[in-house]
């Protein structure tokens, strides 16, 4: 699979909706993960990322203009031991509770579906991160709708071992901005990652569509002591 820059990747797509990017720095020391969100509604786009605990969480700017919180308030990470669970929805706590009764990553996204939003029947896109000693892998899983059927449900999780240095796999709910919007389709794309954190950070949020991002998550962990550091970008202030 070619890998894309992921700055054309993204500024060539005024609307892929939420995205994930996991993948591993080019000096292969840090896990890498990004999440962002977009938004063409004026609630959708009444959001921020806040710190909480070791995850986020997504909350309204503005509590007066809230409208339906029920697909657009939830804990996109969690940290559940030594693994990162980033979702687009609430499907992180599905994970975070079935995994911490031994369930896999499968298992619990087995008791979900996409989400109820018709037409789009938006995907619920997920991934997670596993960092034990100084070994790294990570799955993406995409629960979609069979071509916009809603009585059919696609299942597909995509699982890499000892990823390659300087490599991430991008995932993001649509293809593109159309009316209905079309789900995701094909395996999690092959894209570049960065060393420094703030550097991908600042690339990723300038090639999102600038009407249409609203907030963006990444965080670099070091892949033999576990550490961790994070960057939030809020498009409200």
């Amino acid at each position: 699979m070619e890998i894309r820059n992921i700055a054309e990747e993204l500024a060539g797509n005024t609307y892929p909706g939420r995205g994930i990017i996991i993948g591993k720095t080019p000096d292969g020391k840090k896990a890498v993960c990004a999440y962002f969100i977009m938004g063409r509604s004026a609630n959708s786009r009444n959001r921020i990322f806040v710190s909480d605990g070791e995850g986020i969480r997504t909350k309204a700017f503005d509590e007066s203009k809230l409208e339906d919180p029920s697909l657009i308030i939830y804990a996109p990470v969690r940290v559940l031991g030594n693994k990162t669970i980033v979702t687009n929805g609430d499907q992180t706590d599905t994970i975070y509770e079935l995994m911490d009764k031994q369930q896999t990553f499968e298992q619990a996204l087995r008791t979900r579906e996409f989400e109820p939003d018709a037409p789009n029947y938006t995907p619920r896109i997920s991934g997670i991160m596993h960092i034990e000693n100084s070994d790294f892998n990570f799955a993406m899983s995409i629960l979609k709708s069979d071509d916009g059927r809603s009585e059919g449900v696609n299942r597909y999780t995509f699982a890499y071992s000892n990823p390659k240095e300087g490599e991430g796999r991008f995932i993001h709910t649509y293809m593109n901005d159309a009316s209905p919007l079309p789900s995701f389709e094909g395996e999690p794309k092959k894209v570049n990652v960065l060393d420094d954190i703030d550097m991908y950070t600042s690339l990723l949020w300038e090639n999102l569509n600038e009407e249409n991002k609203v907030s963006l998550f990444v965080r670099y962990i070091d892949i033999n002591s576990g550490k961790y550091e994070s960057r939030i970008v809020n498009k409200n202030m």
